[in-house]
């Protein structure tokens, strides 16, 4: 008990130091003369915001709060300091452009995080009724019960799974049902470990294949179309779905050849237990998440934006009672709002005008294009192995899009894929990152189980994390958005 005191007491002490130091960091950027940045007009409420964009930071980096406490307070900060409502002190002649305060606060509920949203809704819906645990029992069956396959299965399911729900909750099922199984296996043998580690291999690696399937898609795409540049849901999954199945076979290799079975099969009992939901309501979420899915993929020709669609769902269970007051609880709103941050940020950096000062500032054009777009996709991978990745997402996506405006002149960059390779990449390298426990919630659910250790974890993270983002980024540069 004692020793669990000392712990918490160090561990409260290492926050308040972490805090004083970002502001006295913060504060320090806010008051310097804006000469000391070296940046040609450069004007006081620009200063304000990269203060603010540096307190973002380093309380994302170092989690001294909640991470989406840390969005919140940037928007409130934001609101308060560099907007049209801010203190009537802060404002007058010669502080700069002030940004909108609608538009700040609408970053709460940008049209990408109603798409988020909706994706969230879809998953209640499904486990509620128990689609998930029944399209789990189908789709594992057809994988029979030869050990490779049965991984196979697994490595498919769950990334199936993880485009349209949330890879913790999908990881947690799972391993709900395999940690059974995993005990029957001969301690002997190295296919236990390769089945646990499958999980949150697949989980990772499947957010990749939507939009929703992980924050850091939505906060690329949120950008892109702050930018003036569309991605739909069917062109992302035209592009990456191909990218998954490819990853996916190819941790299916690794796993066989570092983690050999020796048990010759492996029986997958899967009960699928009445969830107490009225048929009605079975039927209602049958055909709305099928029909929800089709119509994101086939925008173009209904003319329905996808972000619209996420919020049919939401309408359709709400009015039939499939949705309920205490369901809207299970939403990951901290997710929603952390994303927002993002957003807000994005926001601030275009109207106060930063964006086009740094642009001004900076020689991005005498750049080498290909060490810009790798650099972003390796600094946010090697972020978001220690921190969350939405947050890594988060900090580079506002930076990297104003890189890619300042780039897009140059015909080295428009032959790669341009800004949306700059951008896409960074979303992609966040969600293979996966060393360690902490690298993502389902690492760390895997992790618990007991049937797989950090060593096994960084191993196979490492190596999936080199060939993803070696083959990511030719997919990018050749296939291109």
């Amino acid at each position: 008990m004692n020793k669990m005191v000392v712990t918490f007491n160090k561990s409260n002490i290492g926050h308040v130091i972490a805090l004083i130091v970002i502001i006295a960091v913060t504060l320090f950027l806010w008051c310097v003369p804006t000469e000391f940045f070296g940046i040609e007009e450069l004007t006081v409420t620009q200063q304000r915001t990269i203060a603010i964009f540096v307190f973002t930071a380093l309380m994302w980096m170092f989690e001294v709060i909640p991470t989406w406490t840390t969005s919140v307070v940037t928007i409130v900060a934001l609101l308060l300091t560099v907007s049209n409502t801010s203190f009537s002190f802060l404002q007058g002649e010669g502080v700069g452009k002030l940004a909108n305060y609608k538009d700040i606060m609408a970053s709460f509920a940008d049209p990408i995080i109603m798409l988020f949203l909706g994706g969230f809704v879809l998953a209640i819906a499904a486990h509620k009724v128990g689609l998930d645990v029944f399209l789990a029992k189908i789709l594992l069956g057809l994988f029979g019960t030869k050990p490779k396959w049965v991984l196979l299965g697994i490595l498919m399911v769950v990334g199936f799974f993880s485009m349209f729900m949330s890879n913790t909750a999908t990881a947690a099922m799972m391993l709900s049902f395999l940690t059974p199984v995993l005990a029957t296996l001969p301690p002997s043998g190295k296919g236990r470990i390769a089945l646990s580690l499958a999980i949150p291999i697949a989980a990772n690696i499947g957010g990749i294949g939507t939009i929703i399937g992980t924050p850091p898609n939505a906060i690329a795409v949120g950008a892109l179309e702050n930018a003036g540049i569309h991605v739909d849901f069917m062109t992302w999954m035209m592009h990456m779905v191909p990218y998954v199945l490819v990853m996916l076979l190819i941790a299916w290799g690794l796993l066989l050849l570092i983690y050999p079975f020796t048990a010759k099969s492996i029986e997958l009992e899967i009960k699928v237990v009445d969830t107490g939901e009225s048929k009605f309501h079975k039927y209602v979420v049958w055909v709305t998440f099928p029909l929800t899915i089709l119509l994101w993929m086939t925008g173009e020709l209904t003319g329905l934006n996808s972000n619209v669609v996420a919020l049919i769902p939401f309408a359709v269970f709400s009015m039939t009672g499939v949705l309920s007051k205490d369901d809207l609880a299970r939403i990951d709103w901290s997710v929603l709002w952390m994303v927002a941050g993002g957003f807000a940020l994005g926001t601030a950096l275009n109207q106060t005008g930063l964006a086009t000062t740094l642009i001004h500032a900076i020689p991005f054009a005498s750049w080498n294009v290909f060490v810009v777009i790798l650099a972003g996709g390796l600094i946010c991978y090697i972020l978001s192995n220690f921190i969350s990745n939405s947050a890594s997402a988060n900090l580079l996506v506002p930076i990297l899009v104003v890189v890619g405006a300042a780039m897009d002149t140059i015909p080295a960059f428009q032959e790669i894929g341009g800004i949306k390779t700059l951008v896409i990449g960074v979303a992609l390298c966040a969600s293979l990152a996966m060393w360690l426990p902490v690298s993502t919630p389902p690492n760390a659910i895997a992790y618990s189980t007991g049937m797989v250790s950090s060593k096994d974890m960084l191993k196979m993270g490492a190596l999936l994390g080199v060939i993803g983002i070696v083959l990511g980024y030719v997919w990018l540069m050749f296939f291109k958005f």
